[in-house]
């Protein structure tokens, strides 16, 4: 049996409810992207119905992915979610890489991508707030050069992860209210801003512009060229879409986790697909493309509050998004330190981080750990670079993880199965290629951020192996991970 086994998750509090948990999803998922990632999809389709399609077949593409996730969440409603669908799926050693690329790209990547957004929002308010770098130096990487170093913005970004991470080392009970609060108050803010579009500032100009005769067709006319900006321009979207899966990180501390876990994941996902593509409706219905893709700092939703509520546009907004980059991110820390602690259970990361805190029951070194490594990529100051990282990575493992669900079948064809994916083996194989092609089309369109991506990933194998003989070492070698590893009855 797995250390992991050995230590049931019943350990853990059980104190997130279902709505707690579709919070979760939905509190995870609505960051910044939507209010930001818009102009830049619709300079590289160049075309209103294009610019709508991509987040439509994103939001398919999602919702597919939650209804595939299903089964096995309910499965293994443990810690660790997806690295230990992996785990079980295929083997320990693609649920190690998913672990590895998740601390240091995909989790820690996405946080320090929202909080850099957070307090470039928060400048609107604090102009002293600046982005300039007032202590570093230039690192050049393949995908271009960057600024290493503090900023005002940074500094800033680095207090609120020491401060998100200090909540929930005090109590996921406390940081599961502070969740769905934030969440009802994102999800009140993003509903305001449809509003605003759709209803107070329609523009007949821009109407007329967006929805005439040139909605589908970009310069140069509809052709099979432009299917690959078309998944290059999916990158922003699924980044805006990302995190949903991470309910199923927490699953140990969700009150009844075999019904919630699908429920959360399905229910999350499609309201927040419904939200952001009434969003863009709305960005549309105000402004006409050009004005979307030439939003000061891509800032489109400003620019559509601004041209309907005048200056006080622009703090109307910036205060929405600070509101659910915080909230984001609180969810964010709260989950990704599960899967630390799993590993470091299975005997593939610190020990120390498979420990809970004895008044809190949180992991809480888990949790530090996280954020230290957060502040460390704060100072890199980016948000679309870490963004095409993170989203290759994420594709690849939701790719294996859809595998894994197939896998499962023909090895464990008895297994107990509470809620079977709907649609199988059709929809889950639809979700293979739809992210394998979108992974092929990154490979090729955007290979300076790609092959990097692989690159780190492959650097886990070696890591792997080292902490198996770390592990040989210090104790006995332990067998494969059973069936029943991180079950929640």
């Amino acid at each position: 049996m797995t250390e992991s086994a050995t230590h049931p998750p019943a350990e853990f509090v059980r104190a997130i409810t279902r709505l707690d948990a579709t919070a979760l999803v939905i509190g995870s998922m609505i960051g910044s992207g939507i209010f930001i990632v818009s102009a830049d999809i619709g300079r590289q389709v160049a075309s209103p119905g294009l610019l709508l399609a991509v987040w439509v077949l994103a939001g398919i593409t999602t919702v597919i992915g939650a209804l595939t996730y299903t089964e096995l969440a309910a499965m293994f409603p443990a810690a660790g979610g997806q690295y230990v669908y992996l785990r079980e799926g295929i083997s320990p050693l693609f649920g190690y890489l998913y672990g590895w690329t998740l601390f240091l790209v995909i989790q820690t990547g996405t946080i320090a991508a929202v909080l850099v957004a957070f307090a470039r929002f928060t400048s609107v308010f604090f102009p002293s707030l600046s982005p300039d770098v007032f202590l570093g130096f230039t690192l050049h990487l393949p995908s271009g050069p960057i600024d290493v170093g503090l900023s005002p913005q940074r500094v800033l970004a680095i207090a609120v992860v020491i401060v998100l991470t200090w909540i929930n080392v005090r109590g996921v009970r406390t940081a599961a209210i502070i969740q769905t609060s934030l969440t009802i108050l994102k999800v009140a803010s993003l509903a305001g801003l449809i509003a605003a579009g759709l209803l107070i500032g329609r523009n007949a100009q821009a109407l007329a512009a967006n929805f005439g005769a040139g909605f589908w067709s970009p310069p140069g006319g509809l052709h099979l060229a432009i299917l690959p900006a078309i998944g290059a321009a999916m990158v922003g979207a699924l980044f805006s879409m990302d995190a949903w899966n991470n309910v199923g990180f927490a699953g140990s501390e969700l009150k009844n986790p075999r019904r919630d876990l699908p429920f959360a994941m399905v229910a999350g996902v499609t309201t927040v697909t419904v939200l952001y593509l009434l969003a863009n409706l709305g960005y549309l219905s105000v402004l006409p493309l050009s004005g979307v893709t030439s939003a000061p700092q891509d800032r489109v939703a400003t620019a559509v509050l601004q041209v309907v509520f005048g200056g006080a546009g622009l703090a109307i907004m910036a205060a929405a998004i600070m509101i659910s980059t915080f909230g984001c991110s609180n969810g964010l820390i709260l989950s990704g330190a599960r899967v630390y602690f799993t590993m470091a259970r299975d005997g593939l990361f610190f020990r120390r981080a498979g420990t809970l805190n004895p008044k809190r029951q949180t992991p809480a070194f888990a949790l530090v750990i996280q954020a230290v490594w957060t502040c460390v990529l704060c100072l890199s100051g980016t948000y679309s670079q870490l963004l095409d990282y993170v989203i290759f990575a994420a594709l690849l493992f939701y790719l294996l993880t859809a595998v894994s669900l197939f896998a499962l079948r023909r090895t464990r064809p008895q297994a107990e199965r509470p809620v079977p994916a709907p649609g199988y083996p059709w929809l889950p194989a639809l979700y293979i290629l739809i992210t394998g092609a979108i992974a092929i089309d990154l490979l090729i369109v955007k290979p300076r951020y790609t092959w990097p991506g692989l690159v780190i990933v492959a650097l886990g194998v070696p890591v792997y192996f080292a902490w198996r003989l770390a592990g040989q070492r210090g104790s006995a070698a332990a067998p494969e991970p059973r069936l029943d590893a991180g079950r929640a009855d």
